[in-house]
């Protein structure tokens, strides 16, 4: 008996011991993955990499991990000209392959969320338009309309839907813009007013699939397979 008791004392205290090696190696890692993530050369601001699973070690003996979540912030990537940024990627991956030398990382299934907040979307409008939220799931936007014909410069306000095209471009256009016996004004008030442009940064084999209106601003939901990271 004290055979026994002795042996089950050793096994868990090299359990134990396996396990701080374990975690140890998981927060090194994770540091490393911070540095190396990589969308496509674009400027990004603070990644935050979460590796799940357990153990850790013997995901990295088959160069293979279950799950890795992601999160990077500010985004800046070129739309028609301008700079649009996207305040936030949050990303959850499947199946993580790593290359050779750990220099290089592909996601066999991602889900995931970006979001563009509302000061981001008025930078990608055009000069002299805000844009902000709008409630029910519409955005405010204010244009100033010059009005060629009175010589006067007009502040408008109209309530817009936002929508998704061509799996990588974010639509505006509001839903009504009143005349007020104004010859041209509605489409004056459009030029300013309704904008597209396309989302650009993302990784490779990462598309869009559905956009929301929050308070917080657009949240676009994405799916990918085949999906790099860094390398």
């Amino acid at each position: 008996m004290r055979a026994l008791r002795i042996l089950l004392i050793i096994a868990v205290v090299l359990g134990g011991v396996f396990v701080a090696l374990d975690r140890a190696a998981v927060h090194f890692a994770e540091s490393e993955a911070e540095s190396r993530v990589s969308f496509g050369g674009v400027e990004t601001g603070s990644t935050d990499v979460s590796i799940k699973g357990f153990p850790f070690l013997t995901q990295v003996a088959d160069s293979e991990l279950d799950r890795v979540d992601v999160t990077v912030k500010d985004i800046r990537a070129s739309a028609a000209g301008r700079d649009i940024r996207i305040s936030e990627i949050r990303a959850e991956l499947s199946q993580v392959t790593l290359g050779a030398g750990y220099t290089s990382a592909t996601a066999s299934h991602a889900t995931g969320t970006a979001v563009v907040s509302y000061a981001a979307l008025t930078e990608a409008a055009d000069d002299g338009v805000t844009v902000a939220y709008g409630g029910d799931g519409k955005v405010k936007v204010t244009g100033r309309i010059r009005i060629p014909l009175l010589d006067k410069v007009l502040t408008r306000s109209v309530t817009s839907t936002v929508t998704l095209v061509g799996g990588n471009t974010v639509r505006v256009h509001a839903d009504e813009v009143p005349g007020e016996g104004i010859p041209g004004l509605e489409g004056l008030v459009r030029q300013k007013t309704d904008f597209e442009r396309k989302i650009g940064g993302l990784p490779d084999g990462l598309e869009l699939k559905k956009i929301e209106v929050a308070p917080g601003g657009l949240e676009i939901s994405m799916t990918g397979s085949d999906v790099a990271l860094a390398g």
